[in-house]
């Protein structure tokens, strides 16, 4: 078995490798053992050290949360089942229910036929490289089997609080009322959740993607296909639309007229509205390599920093904590509120970003145009093996060919999806013809350069 975590916890297929019932199992073994490891449990009148177990909506995630908690199990933890939950929940009531740990059985945003399994400390942080590796190192390990059944304890209830927990985050003194938002769920976690959420502040909501049946995860909607969201926000003459993905931990916009805000122009909204407020902490942002040049001056141009790192949430969370800024985030929408939560959370950005509409007096649209974007063109090339980009000399030479036209003018990132078989890349320049017949070459360069069977 290669390396087994990839960006985003271990993602796969259910019924293959790695997402075959005895390797969940000895994953849920593997994965208490490390916690255990680095954080021994508080004792609790002699009760099984507590993991939170949350899932989305996909057909396969109930059997595959049942095999890890029997690797909880085997390891002497128990499981504290909270049912259907966003992932940002799972990570919230880790923390708030004193657990060990806290698993989630989620692809995010991958197709339906997709599943994973990621992991959150008991503070509700991405679990980190370095605990991963014990897991994958526990797991070269001959297996070993508890003769006991596993400890399971439902907890569904504590989801109220989580909902509270948001509802607790937007500005006391605001409410929703007289704003029309078309709210995407994408048939996930938060199908059950959200509406409720934003009408419960006042909101009139028309709700899209919101009847999961187990095979419609990410189907025709949410944060990665728009496309519904947008018309809807258009044909019911709606202030704004938002749409999350499967888990929840990624939220993207659309203004009164259907058109798209990503995550970059969501960090713009925040840097600025928490800047005036006096709340920037360290006067700067945290943003990947993704996020657009536009985006970097503008906030300069305001006395707003920019710290950029590699794509991954967790890279994000970790500069905000080394730095102990209070924003950061990811043009595909995961965006961390730190004052108010650890890691990336749809709904409580999407509250963050309601609450900074309402105090402007809108439109959004206004805020679709803070500043010029420098044009982009993302391309996904499917694969079915990782090639290492290193002994392609051919896609090299062309790589190297493109980034000196574009020198001094724009720039290019080439890189493997960490949760899908797909080399993305990314270019951006000052001309947007130009922009896609180097991102359309440097994709056909990287298909013939690579054998047959491995496309």
């Amino acid at each position: 078995m290669g390396k087994l975590f990839g960006t985003d916890g271990v993602r796969g297929i259910p019924g293959s490798e790695p997402l075959t019932d005895p390797t969940v199992r000895r994953l849920g073994a593997a994965a208490a053992a490390a916690f255990l490891e680095s954080r021994p449990p508080i004792d609790r009148d002699g009760e099984a050290p507590a993991i939170v177990l949350g899932r989305d909506t996909r057909r396969s995630g109930e059997r595959l949360a049942r095999f890890l908690a029997e690797g909880f199990a085997d390891a002497g933890c128990r499981a504290v089942d909270v049912g259907i939950a966003t992932t940002p929940a799972a990570a919230y009531l880790a923390k708030r229910l004193g657990a060990l740990c806290a698993a989630v059985v989620s692809a995010s945003h991958n197709p339906p036929e997709f599943n994973g399994i990621k992991f959150f400390t008991s503070e509700g942080f991405k679990a980190p490289a370095e605990v991963e590796d014990r897991i994958e190192e526990l797991l070269r390990r001959p297996a070993q089997r508890s003769a006991s059944r596993p400890s399971i304890s439902r907890a569904v209830e504590s989801l109220r609080e989580y909902r509270d927990f948001l509802r607790s985050t937007f500005p006391p003194l605001l409410d929703l009322r007289g704003l029309r938002i078309v709210v995407d769920a994408a048939n996930g976690a938060a199908s059950q959740i959200a509406p409720g959420l934003f009408r419960s502040l006042g909101a009139e909501v028309f709700a899209i993607g919101c009847s999961p049946n187990g095979r419609n995860i990410n189907v025709g909607c949410g944060a990665l296909d728009t496309g519904a969201m947008q018309r809807s926000v258009r044909r019911l003459k709606a202030h704004c639309g938002v749409s999350l993905d499967g888990d929840a931990d990624r939220a993207v916009f659309s203004d009164e007229r259907g058109r798209l805000l990503d995550g970059d122009v969501l960090i713009a909204m925040s840097a600025v509205h928490l800047r005036e407020k006096g709340l920037l902490r360290g006067g700067r942002v945290v943003l990947s390599v993704m996020s657009n040049f536009g985006l970097i001056r503008y906030l300069e141009e305001r006395g707003i920093g920019a710290v950029q790192v590699p794509v991954g949430d967790r890279n994000v969370t970790d500069a905000i904590e080394a730095g102990g800024y209070c924003l950061g985030g990811e043009s595909s929408g995961h965006i961390v509120f730190r004052r108010l939560a650890p890691t990336g959370d749809g709904l409580l950005t999407t509250l963050q970003t309601l609450a900074v509409l309402v105090e402007s007096g809108g439109p959004m649209s206004r805020f679709r145009s803070l500043y010029r974007s420098c044009p982009q063109d993302l391309r996904n090339v499917r694969v079915l093996e990782r090639v290492p980009l290193k002994g392609l000399a051919g896609f090299r030479k062309s790589l190297r060919c493109a980034e000196r036209r574009l020198a001094g003018r724009g720039r290019i990132f080439v890189r493997y999806s960490g949760t899908e078989p797909l080399l993305r890349i990314l270019v951006e320049g000052p001309d947007r013809r130009e922009v896609r017949r180097i991102s359309e070459g440097l994709a056909r360069s990287f298909l013939d350069n690579i054998s047959p069977r491995r496309r």
